[in-house]
This record gives C-alpha cells, sequence and structure tokens, in this order.
C-alpha cells in the first residue's frame, strides 16, 4: 500500500516540477508587435485576419462530434455479446442507446439540430 502511495506521489511531483519547468522556460522576454501581427508577405494586412465564425454551425459540429464517438463507442458491444452474460449485455446496451436517444431528442427539441432559422 505504502508503495503504491510513494509511486503516485513521486509521479505527481514529478510531473508537477516538469510543468513549472515548461512554464518558466516557454515565456518570451521580449514582446514585438510585429512578431504578434498575422504575417502576411512582409505587407500589413488588408483585413481583419480574424474572420466570423458561424456559431451554429460550430454547434452541429461538435454535436455530430459526439454522436460520432458514442456510435463508435457502441460498436463493440457486438463483438463483447458472445463472451457476456446475455441480460447484463441487454440491459447496458439498451441504457446506452437509451441516453444517446434522449441526447438526440433534446438536441432535436432545443432546436439545435436546426440549420436555418
Amino acid at each position: 500500500m505504502w508503495i503504491m502511495f510513494i509511486v503516485s506521489s513521486f509521479t505527481v511531483i514529478l510531473t508537477s516540477i516538469v510543468m513549472m519547468l515548461a512554464s518558466i522556460l516557454s515565456k518570451k522576454t521580449i514582446n514585438d508587435r510585429e512578431k504578434a501581427s498575422p504575417f502576411e508577405c512582409g505587407f500589413d494586412p488588408k483585413s481583419s485576419a480574424r474572420l466570423p465564425f458561424s456559431l451554429r454551425f460550430f454547434l452541429i459540429a461538435v454535436i455530430f462530434l459526439i454522436f460520432d464517438v458514442e456510435i463508435a463507442l457502441l460498436l463493440p458491444v457486438i463483438i463483447i455479446m458472445n463472451w457476456s452474460n446475455i441480460l447484463s449485455w441487454s440491459i447496458i446496451s439498451m441504457m446506452f442507446l437509451l441516453i444517446l436517444l434522449l441526447g438526440l431528442y433534446h438536441e432535436w427539441n432545443q432546436g439545435a439540430l436546426e440549420w436555418a432559422s
């Protein structure tokens, strides 16, 4: 038990030291306006480098990523079926699908899936 505590303490201390050293050594000492500005072939930029971004597109992309990861988590369930208890497998699979469908219904009900409003 003490060995686990010592190893975990050593790991936390070592990672903290590495993170502090990285933050101290990576600081820039000279802030130059030219280096901080966007580079456009040596000329001053014609317009702002920051373009407006559609928040609706961003939300749909995030929702897609969430459901894509959930589907990727659902695929191994079919393979696990052969080695597990069919009752526990069924309950876990149905709960996972229910949570997935409730999330989809919530997003649909809130109007997050409507592209044009």
